[in-house]
């Protein structure tokens, strides 16, 4: 016979399940973070994929191994601990000249995934460390079947703007579904869904446009939200939705986001230290290379953590900044430049204005005072960044919900331009110095997205801060999960 989670000491105890990326760790890391501060007595584990945590804490891997090693934050008092879970593979997803590798890989992910959080929550409960919340990011939709398995409630962490979960959740509720699917291939046409204003379909996620077919290389993406959404509606009495957004940010789309407990409480920033695939260099040149610039001078440029770049492209990028006159600091991640085979020397030469990196702070980059434009690809964690560092974009989407973060960035808060690519879909260099000259020029048109940006900056600041509309969800979700205590026997 088990004793009862409720006849030992209680703890809140929060599970924070993510997807292999860079783009759903670093959110699912500050949410880990921002739960501790919340809940000064609560516990988090934070778990990803064996091959990822074998990237994030490489000391800690024997023989340099992905084993499973645990891995504690002593600077929480021992209260954060990261466990990997197993996803069925050796070395975890990479890039591949098969078009099916995606596919096969997530129906490892989703094979593998439940059985080995469920083994890891019940050690964690034998432990004396039972888990009695379960948060998950968006690719894992069979976590609340895990949690819900074990007693203990859940809640999904939407690590996109709440304008795409809007679209999601209409396109498969709705006869706006099917409009899509028939005019999916017609980027000029114009579809409407409830809180958003009109969309062209070349604007929508592109998991709902490239990716529907059985033959598409995302395709399983396109299933796993189409499971997602399954998922949330049949949990009862409402699904939890914590959404890395904030109110004033997107007011229609919040309202448009179905019958859901939806709780915005982001832009969900670092605080202090934080852990990621991506590790910063020895040193920090690039930020006393900064110091030296003039305010407002300098063109950041980063496209994310998964964006491929083709030789024509990086000539063109390059190109273009070295034309726009002003300083620029370029990261260009060191497997691009091993796929382009590009040697520093030759890198270097073509350099003259700027300087480029294989990583850097970019939260620290965008708070400099020195920089006055970013170009980005508009992953929702960058744009997030940007926005509440005060900083003007130049966006340059590619997939995912990375279209629609550009229309926010231009169309909703007027803190952006949009550059276009040409029909091969590479960013010309004569358009990366338009737009760069539209944003830090001296016109009426970039003094407005300048104040924009630095009203957008302040509502951020305040929405997040003490008291503010996000803190107040943010309270009130960890408040909500010790009332749904839930008894198992």
């Amino acid at each position: 016979m088990s004793v009862s989670q409720t006849e030992m000491p209680w703890r809140q105890h929060f599970l924070v399940l993510t997807f292999p990326f860079q783009g759903h760790i670093a959110p699912a890391v500050r949410l880990a973070r921002r739960l501790l501060a919340a809940a000064p007595d609560a516990l988090v584990t934070f778990s990803t994929t064996e091959t990822a945590h074998a990237r994030m804490f490489p000391a800690k891997q024997p023989d340099g191994g992905a084993a499973a090693a645990a891995a504690a934050d002593d600077k929480d008092g021992g209260r954060l601990e990261f466990i990997p879970f197993s996803d069925g593979t050796e070395a975890g997803y990479g890039r591949s000249g098969d078009p099916n590798a995606f596919n096969t890989y997530m129906a490892s992910f989703h094979g593998a995934g439940p059985r080995s959080v469920a083994a890891i929550a019940d050690a964690l409960a034998a432990r004396g460390r039972p888990v009695t919340c379960v948060v998950y990011t968006l690719l894992l939709p069979w976590a609340a079947a895990v949690a819900r398995d074990r007693g203990v409630p859940s809640a999904l962490y939407w690590i996109q703007p709440a304008a795409v979960f809007s679209i999601y959740h209409h396109y498969f509720h709705s006869h706006v579904g099917a409009v899509v699917a028939e005019h999916r291939h017609d980027p000029s046409f114009v579809v409407e869904f409830p809180g958003l204003p009109p969309q062209t379909i070349g604007d929508l996620p592109s998991f709902l446009t490239d990716s529907t077919d059985p033959s598409d290389m995302l395709y399983s993406a396109y299933i796993t939200i189409r499971d997602l959404i399954d998922t949330l509606d049949g949990e009862g009495p409402k699904a939890t939705v914590l959404v890395n957004t904030c109110q004033e940010m997107e007011v229609g789309a919040l309202a448009a986001m179905g019958a859901y407990d939806v709780l915005p409480l982001g832009p969900v920033l670092p605080s202090g230290d934080e852990s990621g695939i991506f590790k910063p260099e020895d040193d920090a040149e690039y930020m006393e290379w900064l110091d030296a610039k003039p305010a407002n001078s300098v063109v950041y440029v980063s496209f994310g953590s998964l964006a491929s770049m083709g030789r024509e492209q990086l000539d063109e990028l390059l190109l273009g900044l070295e034309e726009s006159g002003r300083p620029y600091l370029c990261v260009i991640r060191k497997d691009v430049k091993v796929a382009l085979a590009e040697e520093e020397a030759e890198m270097h030469r073509r350099v003259k204005n700027g300087v480029v990196v294989e990583w850097c702070d970019q939260v620290q980059v965008l708070s400099h005072a020195a920089v006055g434009c970013f170009v980005t690809h508009c992953g929702w964690n960058s744009t997030l960044e940007s926005v509440a560092s005060g900083v003007p974009m130049v966006c340059v989407p590619r997939m995912s919900d990375q279209r629609m973060n550009a229309q926010l960035v231009v169309r909703e808060w007027r803190v952006g331009v949009r550059a276009q690519v040409d029909g091969g879909g590479v960013l010309r260099a004569a358009e990366v110095r338009r737009c760069v000259d539209e944003v830090m020029g001296n016109s009426e048109a970039a003094a407005e997205l300048r104040q924009m940006a630095g009203k957008w900056k302040g509502i951020v600041a305040e929405a997040t801060g003490k008291g503010g509309s996000s803190d107040q969800n943010l309270m009130a979700f960890v408040d909500g999960a010790k009332s749904c205590r839930l008894v198992t026997v």
